[in-house]
């Protein structure tokens, strides 16, 4: 059943963390006896106690008589007007005759101011929040930490009339944190942090949706080996993080980045997989590897990135095997010692190699002698043809000259 007035949740909310913020700001609560807390830039007003307001009294600080400027003593009661942060320290009170009647040690501060506070969830069943002061107050600070459950169902409802409210449970070993555990993945939360220090208190309310502080932590068990007779290939796999359940309804997608050593910018591959196989890798370059998670439905954000890993892809086979050739060869050398015998048979330095080297310099050497006895051959082919045209031009200049001869002379005229 709803409120019938607007807002009046969030009233409650206030009016709770003003009566904690109040039974907290008693002085007996923040330290030992004696001690009495002032705000800074305010007056301050110390009692003398165990005396009578008529009788003449004598403060000091420290155990000397000199007292901050512009203090003054009123009914007993010392008055130190504009308190500052240097007002701070030990008073006493003291009778006519030096006795001893009060001491206080006064401490002086800043309200606190409205609490920075941040949310993230490494899985989908717990959520964290941690905060820090806006304020530097000077005084002892305490927190309080509760949340409520937003959207409630109606059986929710009928089991808790308080709107399935909680404490953000505090942990002493990590200061400035609180954890509610038990959340829901596709529900939404309002956080309280209320900071409460001797002046009084201060407070910041979170919603918060848990699809959108989801975070996991980073994945674990990197792993990075190369890759036999592939050069340019490394092998990568990882788990998923301890912190996230092994259930199959919230699963983690994954991003990995790698380079060379000496190289400063990344390559980055996406992947659902647990392992991926680097193809462009440099042979020979020792290359560091890192992974991050992100939920697979791509709530919330990327984890941070893992501890790195390191490998170094094989050589290129052919630079690999040309080195082992050599060095095998070196080896057999240093490992032959000469003979001193005779060997009766007869030295074969042939080698396929050697023999195929030759019948190929020869197969060459024919096919240039061809190639020039063809050359040869067109050009004398071509001298006798230009030879016989010259032969034949004479002829035909007498038939020429014949025909001339026998027109009549008036045509010749």
């Amino acid at each position: 059943m709803r409120s019938p007035i607007p807002g009046l949740g969030r009233v409650m909310v206030f009016l709770a963390a003003a009566l904690v913020s109040a039974s907290l700001a008693v002085p007996e609560g923040w330290g030992e006896e004696g001690v009495q807390y002032g705000q800074v830039g305010t007056d301050v007003t110390l009692s003398c106690t165990n005396t009578h307001a008529s009788l003449p009294v004598q403060w000091r600080r420290a155990g000397a008589v000199a007292l901050p400027e512009g203090s003054a003593i009123r009914q007993g009661a010392l008055v130190l007007p504009c308190a500052s942060l240097a007002t701070a320290g030990t008073y006493s009170c003291h009778g006519e005759d030096g006795d001893l009647l009060h001491a206080v040690s006064l401490r002086l501060g800043y309200l606190p101011g409205v609490p920075f506070v941040s949310c993230r969830a490494s899985d989908y069943e717990n959520f964290s929040c941690s905060w820090t002061s806006s304020v530097e107050t000077f005084l002892p600070t305490r927190y309080i930490t509760t949340y409520r459950k937003k959207s409630l169902t109606g059986e929710e409802k009928r089991r808790n009339k308080n709107g399935h409210m909680g404490p953000c449970l505090q942990d002493p070993s990590r200061p400035g944190t609180c954890t509610v555990h038990g959340s829901e993945f596709w529900s939404s939360y309002r956080l309280n942090i209320t900071e409460v220090n001797p002046l009084g208190s201060s407070f910041r309310l979170l919603d918060v949706t848990m699809q959108a502080i989801i975070k996991p932590d980073p994945p674990e068990g990197l792993v990075v080996e190369p890759i036999p007779l592939a050069p340019r290939r490394l092998h990568v796999s990882w788990k998923y993080p301890s912190s996230w359940p092994k259930e199959p309804h919230f699963q983690l997608r994954f991003r990995l980045q790698y380079r060379p050593i000496i190289h400063r910018s990344w390559s980055v591959v996406e992947t659902v997989n647990l392992s991926e196989v680097i193809t462009d890798a440099f042979a020979g370059l020792e290359h560091v590897v890192q992974v991050s998670a992100k939920d697979f439905l791509d709530a919330g954000n990327w984890s941070e990135w893992s501890a790195e890993a390191r490998a170094t892809p094989v050589r290129d086979l052919a630079t690999a095997a040309s080195k082992e050739t050599t060095t095998d060869a070196s080896l057999e050398s240093l490992a032959e010692e000469p003979s001193q015998a005779p060997n009766p048979e007869p030295i074969n330095h042939s080698d396929p190699l050697e023999k195929m080297a030759v019948l190929v310099s020869l197969g060459i050497f024919a096919f240039f002698i061809l190639a020039a006895v063809l050359v040869i051959t067109i050009l004398i082919w071509l001298r006798v043809r230009k030879h016989g045209k010259d032969k034949t031009k004479p002829h035909n200049f007498l038939i020429a000259a014949t025909h001339l001869k026998a027109l009549p002379k008036a045509q010749i005229l």
